[in-house]
């Protein structure tokens, strides 16, 4: 089964940029296409892809707001962050509403690609720079709500940059337990994403940024 994509941008060249991208690739299959964050949010309600690739900046309900709301009612759907510029600010915030990755408009389609297969896979990946960065900017739960042994190798995983299959490999589970897992993680440190989780636990010291993340 493929990569079921949703594409959201209020410029038509841009979606079909976007198009023309993820035809490159045979293990993506594009289910829909939105002009708008609410044509966005209805769609996702119907189709139920596996990632939503969302434009931050569009008239009406931005981006950001969007990607708040996926990640409310389908936790099962990863989104990536479009932006046609790198600015801290927009990547805060986009991380914090629960975007698992962000991608410049200027991107190789291979970047693309990359990124969408890596959140399809629950893969959270970041420059150590860009991690280093992220980490104090966005805000952490206090107090969370203490985890399992169980729970905390699965969220030092996560922060590893390891995939669902993968980690359910090291930890000797199902995948459908190690989605489990996750999100119980996510529920008691009260995070939007995986992204957020492992971003807290390179904070609390539970992943080394320099030692243990994978670099994008």
């Amino acid at each position: 089964m493929g990569i079921r994509v949703l594409i959201t941008d209020d410029h038509p060249v841009v979606r079909q940029g976007l198009r023309l991208y993820l035809g490159m690739d045979p293990e993506i299959e594009l289910v829909g296409e939105a002009a708008s964050a609410d044509e966005a949010l209805a769609l996702a309600r119907e189709l139920r892809p596996d990632v939503v690739v969302m434009d931050l900046i569009m008239p009406g309900m931005d981006g950001v707001a969007a990607i708040g709301a996926l990640r409310r009612e389908l936790p099962d759907t990863e989104v990536i962050a479009l932006t046609s510029a790198l600015e801290e600010h927009y990547v805060v915030q986009a991380i914090q509403a629960g975007a698992i990755g962000y991608v410049l408009k200027d991107a190789e389609p291979g970047e693309l690609l990359a990124s969408i297969r890596a959140a399809a896979a629950g893969e959270v990946r970041f420059s150590a720079a860009v991690a280093s960065k992220l980490m104090h900017a966005i805000s952490m739960p206090h107090p969370p709500e203490p985890l399992t042994e169980r729970e905390a190798e699965v969220l030092r995983l996560v922060a590893r940059g390891y995939s669902n299959r993968e980690m359910a490999s090291i930890l000797q589970i199902s995948d459908s337990t190690l989605k489990t897992h996750v999100k119980h993680v996510l529920a008691k440190l009260n995070l939007a994403s995986r992204t957020q989780a492992a971003l807290y636990a390179l904070r609390i010291g539970l992943a080394d940024v320099d030692a243990d993340v994978r670099l994008s």
